[in-house]
């Protein structure tokens, strides 16, 4: 099953979608398989990550924006601004897809773990995010 989850995002920053990837597994007939999950962008990514204590989203999106910084002058690709070549190094530097395992019909996350689309971009979008669901 194949099934196409939309992330609005106003910004740079970590949006949860967990919930929308648990409603497709839950749509399946699988109760023991792989939800695999894939953004189809090159300024965005994925990542798992802790959804208890928003601070630790806060200092993650402040350690990639000091590791990848805007307006470095070695950037070429500028012509979309200055926020578009670094959300593409962004982008490489983490993941553009997931497998989470499923186990009884249910995403098998830990307790604090929630599915994150991780966008790159300034200004707000509408991501697409494929999600496959297989036994």
């Amino acid at each position: 099953m194949i099934e196409t989850i939309t992330v609005s995002t106003d910004g740079q920053g970590l949006y949860e979608f967990t919930a929308e990837v648990a409603r497709v597994v839950a749509g399946s007939s699988v109760a023991e398989g792989l939800c695999t999950l894939f953004v189809r962008h090159t300024s965005a990514s994925l990542t798992i990550q802790e959804n208890a204590d928003p601070s630790a989203r806060r200092d993650l999106e402040a350690w990639l924006q000091r590791l990848v910084p805007e307006n470095d002058p070695l950037y070429t690709h500028t012509s979309e601004g200055p926020d578009d070549m670094p959300a593409h190094v962004k982008a490489a530097l983490t993941a553009t897809s997931l497998g989470i395992p499923i186990f009884d019909a249910k995403l098998a996350l830990g307790t604090w773990q929630g599915v994150y689309l991780w966008e790159h971009r300034r200004r707000p979008h509408r991501r697409q995010v494929v999600a496959h669901v297989a036994d």
